[in-house]
């Protein structure tokens, strides 16, 4: 809320409520009060996107909508009051890009005039001169190289062209781009997409298990979309021989608000059927992938999916290694849990339990965890190797001394998850 006070008179307004039959996602707010005038800029997700709105201070009413369409507002980068207008990143209004592509536009505060001034089809970071007149642009894709180049901010035209990142003999060692991989989700609805990370020195006439390396916290997206030659979590299995893959399924932000509030008390779906339907969607067109051998790991929210994934789609993934997973929405951080599941606590938080439903794991499952993890406590961990025990299920568990969150990561563990992978697909 945005609540005006008079404190003479004692009294209150309510400028702005923000209201959802589902959840606000509060890590995605913005406001600025414009000081040349008695206006407010509001991002809400009201008309179904994440959108700009114009506001009056003094009465709370929407004067115009400033940015509208079927794309998302990430982030506000500068309002240019003496101008009137908002410069800022969105994704998904190229509709034949990946949505998720950051681009820079200009908008007038009365919503006229959205001027793109990035190219279409990369990814784009840029960097500011301080009057916001020139901008360095670095575009790349998780497939494409970073090209380097000045720009004039008002229009998007290139003026300088100061080079671009030579992956040629990266190649020849036998590196691999990753593909970006689009497929529809279980509905048929919405487009999921995602990466596929090949082996070193890929043999197209050989088959190779599968991995997944999941997030699918509804705060966030997950899946690369910047270049990287070297990601530990992914290159360590794919030169062993793995390929691994990334998605981002319903649930997750950054999308439309029926895509991303498919969460809302609904955490353990972690958009696994989309999941599973992409991979297979993949393996028909790459006959490379072995559907029999699915492996997934993932660390916090990807350690709670990726257990989940044995108890509750152990039909299709065969092994999980799950690190400071938050297996129990009761057990984790408040803002956190209550943000997606909702309060009073009710029956769906147990249901959706990776320790209540323990007892239904299939597959080969290996748990790790830091002693002194300070983001979710390690008890969640501990309650679910206590059910799987009562449950008699074989399962693994690696317990890292004095070690804090994510301590899955670190050389020994990475190690160990490795191994873990090979011994079982």
């Amino acid at each position: 809320n945005v609540i005006l006070m008079d404190a003479e008179k004692r009294s209150q307004k309510v400028l702005i409520r923000e209201e959802s039959d589902t959840f606000v996602h509060e890590g995605a707010r913005f406001r600025h009060d414009l000081e040349s005038s008695s206006e407010i800029i509001w991002k809400s997700e009201r008309d179904g996107w994440d959108h700009l709105y114009l506001f009056d201070a003094n009465t709370g009413e929407v004067k115009n909508q400033i940015t509208k369409g079927e794309y998302v507002v990430h982030k506000v980068l500068h309002v240019d009051e003496k101008n009137r207008r908002v410069l800022f990143i969105a994704g998904g209004e190229n509709k034949a890009e990946n949505p998720y592509h950051q681009h820079h536009y200009w908008v007038n505060l009365d919503g006229s005039k959205l001027t793109q001034i990035t190219e279409p089809n990369f990814n784009h970071t840029l960097k500011y001169s301080a009057d916001y007149r020139y901008a360095i642009d670095i575009q790349q894709t998780a497939a494409i190289a970073p090209a380097f180049k000045m720009i004039d901010t008002q229009t998007g035209e290139e003026l300088v062209h100061l080079g671009h990142c030579d992956d040629s003999e990266l190649k020849k060692s036998g590196w691999t781009a990753p593909e970006i991989f689009v497929a529809k989700d279980r509905d048929g609805k919405f487009d999921i997409w995602g990466n596929i990370y090949r082996p070193h020195n890929f043999d197209s006439t050989k088959k190779y298990p599968v991995i997944e390396d999941i997030y699918a916290g509804p705060h966030g997206h997950f899946v690369e979309k910047y270049f990287r030659c070297w990601s530990i979590r992914v290159h360590e299995l794919t030169m062993r021989g793995f390929i691994v893959v990334q998605i981002d399924g319903k649930g997750t932000h950054k999308r439309c608000r029926e895509f991303s509030h498919f969460s809302y008390k609904n955490l353990a779906d972690a958009g696994f059927p989309d999941r599973i339907k992409w991979i297979k969607a993949a393996a028909q067109k790459y006959p490379q992938m072995d559907t029999s051998r699915v492996g997934i790991f993932g660390g916090s929210a990807g350690g709670q999916s990726s257990t989940g994934a044995l108890l509750f789609h152990g039909d299709f993934y065969k092994v999980a290694v799950s690190d400071c997973g938050c297996h129990d929405n009761r057990m984790d951080k408040i803002w956190w849990n209550e943000q997606w599941m909702d309060w009073p606590i009710g029956p769906h938080y147990a249901e959706q339990s990776n320790v209540t439903n323990a007892y239904k794991l299939q597959g080969k499952l290996m748990l790790t965890v830091g002693e002194i993890d300070k983001n979710v406590d390690p008890a969640s961990t501990m309650q679910v190797a206590d059910a799987l025990i009562k449950a008699n299920k074989d399962f693994k568990l690696l317990v890292l001394p004095s070690k804090d969150h994510g301590a899955g990561e670190m050389n020994y563990a990475r190690y160990a998850r490795y191994e873990f992978f090979r011994k079982h697909l």
